[in-house]
């Protein structure tokens, strides 16, 4: 797809290019204005977490473009991201499944592209990928998938209506603001009928080690605590938000993952490292040190392991959604069942004495 295919996906009003940079490869990395001034928020934009925009307003968007952009140019930054290729492949294996070719894909928020590596040509044929971190972009793995790369807000996306067969995304989506929203106006808008939704975020169960620990010690220390990791949605939550925002044939499952480590400091450098640091309104910049000795105490003996290590589980959701098209399966008009569950008994005697 050439740079001009990538410019007819994009609505018109409001969200046009506002500049176009080609990276080696044929990489075709374009930036572009987040959205309407109406429901943007943090700094710069002239509101913040008590702005009256009307809008869930959680995380700091701007923060987190920061986080991920600093985490992206990382001398050792490979080293990091083993959860996110994990991952990656696991929502693959879940696009595998699927026996179709998807003639344009979505890999929204995808960083590094860590999903393409995993697909051929066979099964997606030409890719858009976007993050907010234009770092994270430049540095894209190599696939043998034809992949262009956009610079757009997850919230935002600037493309136009009944674009895509698939879109996936990977351990993006808990860092947006109002997840309702993001399903309804941008995923399931931009996909054609019958398209697919692959996608995997972080649980609510995420690093619940670290949260407890932090959250004991700060009692013991400093006499109340304040929220030092993001909130993350519920599982049960998943399907009653992915059915709100009108996608059917849904399947939803979790895998946990969890990772081992010598202790609270390596794992919170390997957060960082990841640009998965907290960028809640409401988060504490700093931690005090006693705290910290604290959390560590108290991590290493309630959840260490007999080798001094200790772990850190991460609750991955997976959700696949469809389209609504007038060629899916469809469930059978209530009361139009012509055998009744009273009869399966008989069926099995039946059965039972023509094998005697």
């Amino acid at each position: 797809m050439s740079c001009r295919g990538v410019q007819k996906l994009l609505q018109g009003a409001g969200s046009g290019p506002a500049g176009w940079t080609r990276t080696p490869a044929a990489y075709c990395c374009c930036r572009f204005r987040s959205g309407p001034s109406r429901a943007r928020s943090g700094p710069g934009s002239g509101s913040g977490p008590g702005s009256g925009s009307g809008s869930i307003n959680v995380f700091n968007r701007e923060m987190k473009r920061r986080q991920k952009n600093w985490a992206a140019v990382l001398k050792d930054g490979h080293q990091y991201d083993y959860l996110r290729e994990e991952v990656g492949s696991r929502v693959a294996d879940r696009v595998y499944d699927i026996a179709r070719t998807f003639p344009l894909a979505l890999d929204m928020g995808g960083g590094k592209s860590y999903i393409a590596e995993h697909l051929s040509k066979e099964v997606v044929q030409r890719l858009v990928l976007t993050d907010v971190s234009q770092q994270a972009l430049k540095l894209g793995r190599r696939s043998e998938i034809p992949t262009r790369s956009v610079v757009a807000d997850e919230e935002f996306l600037p493309f136009r209506e009944n674009s895509f067969h698939l879109v996936v995304s990977s351990l993006s989506l808990h860092w947006i603001n109002d997840l309702p929203r993001a399903l309804s106006e941008q995923i399931h808008r931009v996909l054609k009928p019958d398209g697919v939704f692959v996608g995997a975020m972080a649980g609510g169960d995420t690093l619940y080690e670290l949260r407890c620990s932090l959250q004991l010690a700060q009692m013991e220390r400093e006499g109340g605590f304040s929220p030092h990791v993001s909130p993350y949605t519920a599982v049960t939550d998943l399907g009653n938000l992915l059915g709100r925002a009108r996608f059917n044939m849904l399947t939803v499952d979790v895998d946990d993952v969890q990772v081992h480590y010598p202790g609270i400091m390596e794992l919170m450098t390997d957060l960082q490292g990841m640009g998965e640091s907290n960028c809640a309104w409401n988060r504490r910049s700093m931690l005090q040190r006693d705290t910290m000795l604290a959390a560590a105490a108290v991590y290493k003996e309630m959840y260490g392991n007999p080798d001094g290590s200790v772990p850190a589980t991460f609750q991955i959701l997976h959700m696949i959604g469809w389209k609504p098209h007038e060629s899916q399966a469809k469930p059978a008009r209530r009361g139009s069942a012509t055998v009744s569950f009273r009869d399966l008994a008989k069926v099995s005697r039946t059965g039972g004495a023509d094998r005697s």
